[in-house]
């Protein structure tokens, strides 16, 4: 893509109305449009970055028999009756609205009622089960609090993975296939390291749930981290017992500040109890349907990326999240000509490049590249087209290296 063809802008001036980094810099760097608290339109270069968090969690949800769905928006008020969850008394994040005849409907917070329901259609059978159906959806949730940027929202993507077993056993055994899944996916989201499986309350089917929390200071969790054990525990349940239960001592954990990105935990029978989902086994005996639900926030994920790796002079992303590998810049009458040969050799090659052939001066193309968070910033300059070198700059350390059109191909092949 060539600058002259983006719509979006970049800024220098931060949003007078947003107090979150990740929001500001988004916001700058034109990947993002602020509609109203807690809600965010994706911009091309936001787009991109968005479509790529959910194409790694996409693979590893198809890694471990995961089939992808999209579920509706809208919800019928009956099925969410059935659990008890349609008051606002009991769920107190729903947006509700009514058609032109007066029937009430909602937008989904979440879909365990919904997809049970529909479950009911093509689970009969022992002979049916397991089955792990997923989706990534917007989800509604009219929050309190919408000032974290795109790490707390009104209007907010997420992934959903329910898992429907047979038997707890089986439930179990699948609960910490979804684990390392998990694991795998903040790995390659580059947050692996900081990234911890918490402790949580587990409500009335599991001792435990499993959030996974990344240490920040922008965090608005509380968890106390094991190092050597790669596990910590969530503040509400930082007890004697569960301490006991888990084999650590106090002494061994930190207190961290943290942000949960994902969160694994068993439902049991709740629902499809409620909803009447049901299988007859071997022996013609009916027994309802064990649940889990998995769940990872993708535009949460983005927001918290940009919030990990940014500096002071704007976004750093990861090479395989971010919009383009490369920002090409042109300067001078020569620069140009060289900027331009190179260019169709990047795309021949497949390597994704964002060219700023605008009529700018090259700090401010510079500012952008940086300011975007693209790995790699190449120059083409008269003043290089003598060697016949262009400049690559590392966007991560700054590191500048000059290289010729094959050198630099092989590179960012």
């Amino acid at each position: 893509m060539r600058r002259t063809e983006l719509f979006t802008k970049t800024s220098k001036t931060v949003p007078g109305d947003e107090v979150a980094k990740n929001a500001q810099l988004l916001i700058r760097a034109g990947f993002i449009y602020k509609e109203m608290a807690g809600v965010y339109a994706y911009l091309p270069l936001g787009k991109r970055v968005l479509d790529k968090i959910i194409q790694i969690i996409r693979e590893e949800m198809d890694a471990v028999g995961g089939q992808e769905i999209s579920l509706t928006a809208l919800q019928q008020k009956d099925t969410w009756e059935a659990s008890g969850r349609w008051s606002d008394d009991v769920m107190d994040v729903w947006f509700k609205t009514k058609l032109a005849n007066g029937t009430e409907l909602g937008l989904a917070p979440t879909h365990e009622e919904p997809l049970t329901r529909l479950m009911r259609t093509y689970i009969s059978s022992y002979k049916d089960l397991p089955v792990y159906p997923y989706q990534f959806q917007i989800k509604f949730r009219n929050e309190l609090r919408s000032k974290s940027g795109l790490m707390r929202g009104r209007e907010f993507w997420m992934k959903d993975l329910y898992s429907f077993s047979r038997s707890q056993a089986e439930h179990e055994k699948y609960y910490s296939v979804m684990s390392n899944a998990y694991d795998r996916v903040f790995a390659r989201l580059g947050i692996g390291d900081r990234t911890y499986k918490t402790f949580a309350s587990g409500g009335s089917f599991s001792r435990y749930s499993h959030e996974f929390q990344t240490v920040s200071e922008a965090g608005e969790d509380t968890i106390y981290v094991h190092e050597a054990k790669k596990i910590a525990i969530n503040e509400e349940v930082y007890t004697d017992e569960v301490l006991a239960d888990l084999g650590v001592a106090r002494e061994e954990l930190k207190e961290r500040k943290a942000i949960e990105v994902g969160n694994i935990f068993t439902l049991g029978t709740k629902f499809s109890d409620a909803l009447g989902l049901h299988y007859t086994d071997e022996v013609g005996e009916q027994h309802a349907v064990y649940m889990g639900c998995y769940g990872i926030g993708p535009s949460r994920l983005m927001g918290v990326i940009a919030e990990l790796f940014a500096d002071d002079k704007g976004l750093v992303w990861p090479d395989n999240i971010a919009p383009f590998k490369v920002y090409l810049v042109n300067i001078g009458e020569q620069g140009t000509r060289m900027a331009e040969t190179l260019y169709a050799a990047l795309q021949s090659q497949g390597t994704a490049v964002l060219y700023d052939d605008r009529n700018e001066r090259p700090g401010s193309k510079f500012a952008d590249a940086e300011l975007m968070g693209i790995p790699y910033r190449v120059t083409a300059s008269d003043r290089l087209f003598g060697e016949q070198k262009y400049e690559l700059t590392d966007r991560k350390n700054g590191a500048v290296t000059l290289l010729t059109a094959d050198e630099l191909l092989a590179k960012l092949r």
